[in-house]
């Protein structure tokens, strides 16, 4: 191909399950100028053979395979190589509704755009074929210049439209002339998109929906206990308010948002401690959640956020008042119905 407008970039790690259904719906979409770099981070399972196998049928995907080193190094690795005018960062358990490509790039070349966001799906399994599917979106928008963009982030960030790569088109050019990559850190994604954002100018944002997020499967990074959740989650509070103070946009709106966002992120840390999958001790467990509620980044959050629904109003009593033993009791009630009814779980996370 002498032409590729889209150069898809798609870290591949034991996801043999899954990553046929990704790859067909890439060979089915509409836009045929793309082309495909599958990195194969050291699986251990059939995924990088059957990557080989699609791309001895299809010149438009390349296969790389290195030792495992994580989704940023994956990700990284394949940057240089690309050649299409845009980039797409695609995860191999997910996958795409054929007309994704060709309507964000039409978009982004109509606005001559540095930066396309999509609405998209998230589905919530809760059996190999039933699930929750739950959308996010926006109404569509072109943003005329750099200051309309970040009056409006704010409530990007809260449909949480700019946390995730892959429901973005980015231009090449401005992530390589700006040297942006992919931190080696965990949830990589975030920060890499913080860093486009950070200085972007031509924005477009279509409400139309593409991307099928699949989440709980029981291997994913999404379902796992994590015993550094909160320090990681305090690093994420740094970056966020580091962003707006660059911008100069400390507005009513956005303050409110960055600190409901984080009290958010407390009571998901809350509930992390009490996952059965936690090794701590009762007692253990219980300082955790004591030191997380009393922390003054906890209690300025508090001051500020201002929670869309009843049942987040009740769920920060605990907190507010200080009771360790509640704030525990409420984090095993979240860990039951995640563990014995993730249905219902999904539905009450996406309507909180």
């Amino acid at each position: 191909m002498n032409d590729v407008k889209i150069s898809v970039i798609m870290p591949v790690y034991k996801v043999e399950n899954y990553i046929r259904k990704c790859l067909d719906s890439l060979l089915a979409q509409t836009l045929a100028d793309w082309e495909l770099f599958a990195v194969d981070d050291g699986s251990t399972d059939q995924s990088g053979a059957i990557c080989d196998e699609y791309a001895a049928k299809d010149s438009r995907i390349t296969v790389i395979h290195q030792e495992n080193g994580g989704a940023p190094s994956a990700r990284n690795a394949a940057i240089p190589k690309a050649r299409g005018e845009y980039l797409y960062f695609m995860d191999a358990d997910d996958w795409a509704e054929p007309n994704m490509l060709e309507e964000m790039y039409a978009l982004a070349k109509k606005s001559n755009a540095q930066l396309v966001v999509a609405g998209y799906y998230i589905e919530t399994y809760f059996s190999d074929t039933e699930f929750y599917s739950q959308s996010q979106s926006l109404p569509s928008r072109e943003f005329k210049n750099q200051n309309e963009f970040r009056d409006y982030a704010y409530k990007m960030f809260d449909k949480n439209l700019l946390y995730a790569p892959w429901n973005k088109l980015f231009l090449r050019e401005y992530v390589v002339d700006n040297e942006i990559t992919f931190k080696n850190t965990f949830w990589d994604d975030f920060p890499f998109n913080l860093d486009v954002i950070k200085d972007v100018e031509r924005v477009v944002l279509t409400e139309n929906k593409y991307y099928h997020f699949i989440r709980a499967r029981k291997e994913s990074e999404t379902a796992r206990y994590r015993p550094n959740m909160y320090e990681k989650r305090e690093e994420e509070h740094v970056w966020m308010l580091t962003l707006y103070k660059y911008w100069n946009h400390e507005d009513e709106n956005s303050r409110e948002m960055i600190h409901r966002r984080y009290i958010e992120r407390v009571i998901g840390c809350i509930e992390n401690v009490t996952n059965e999958a936690c090794t701590l001790s009762v007692k253990e467990k219980k300082e955790r959640i004591k030191a997380m509620i009393n922390a003054k980044p906890t209690r300025i959050a508090l001051e500020y956020a201002r929670p869309n629904t009843l049942m987040m109003r009740i769920m920060l009593l605990p907190i507010r008042i200080k009771s360790t033993n509640l704030t525990y009791l409420e984090g095993k009630i979240i860990s039951g119905v995640k563990l014995s009814n993730i249905k219902l779980f999904a539905r009450l996370k996406a309507n909180r």
